[in-house]
């Protein structure tokens, strides 16, 4: 592409991986759902969680990011919606019972769960992460020039979201090989603790973010 900052570029794209890799709610979301339901599910959350890093690229790109993020009102809001959620997500997974493995080899497991749940529930556990926001404001604040075209930073997002969907697909093919689950299926109801317990304390983070 003629005139493309490749450079630029390639710095977004490293930064944005090193993010992307780093554990966190999405993470815990993905293996949850690997083990729970299943690799559909898994890849369907995934595709829910890059949806909505479109959603955090489009409105940084356009300067709403840093509205957000030097309003300490609408940021607190945000921040404790997030929070809300995890901690909502947390308690279903407390209570939930014991998943089961599946049936055979490379049955889904038998709990169950539809198509646009595993959507949303990917999507809003992304969308409603303020610090992917803060992320995304430091990101293209630091690294990009505000003289590039709107259209490369549009192509810098798109790439992050594609990224991100193959990142988490990776994850979810992991974790639902047949080795790997049938050891998070021994754990039994420990693993619904310990899921849960993290995405509770993932909330409490997210309470305490600050938005600088």
């Amino acid at each position: 592409m003629s005139g493309f900052a490749w450079l630029e570029y390639s710095a977004v794209m490293l930064a944005f991986a090193i993010g992307a890799i780093s554990p966190g709610p999405d993470f815990a979301v993905v293996l949850r759902h690997s083990i729970a339901h299943g690799r559909q599910a898994a890849i369907i959350t995934s595709a829910g969680i890059a949806t909505a890093i479109l959603i955090h690229g489009t409105y940084t790109v356009f300067g709403l990011g840093l509205v957000v993020a030097q309003s300490p009102e609408l940021f607190t809001v945000l921040k404790f919606a997030g929070a809300a959620y995890l901690i909502w997500l947390g308690l279903t997974a407390l209570r939930a019972p014991p998943p089961q493995p599946p049936a055979g080899l490379g049955g889904e497991a038998r709990q169950t769960i539809s198509a646009r749940r595993a959507y949303v529930t990917g999507f809003l556990t992304n969308l409603l992460n303020p610090k992917a926001m803060v992320f995304f404001v430091s990101l293209f604040t630091s690294l990009v020039a505000a003289t590039t075209p709107t259209a490369f930073k549009g192509l810098y997002v798109a790439s992050m979201s594609v990224m991100l969907f193959c990142w988490f697909a990776l994850v979810a093919v992991f974790f639902t090989t047949p080795r790997v689950r049938e050891r998070f299926f021994a754990m039994g109801q420990w693993f619904n603790r310990a899921t849960g317990t993290v995405l509770i304390i993932l909330a409490v983070t997210f309470a305490v973010t600050r938005s600088s």
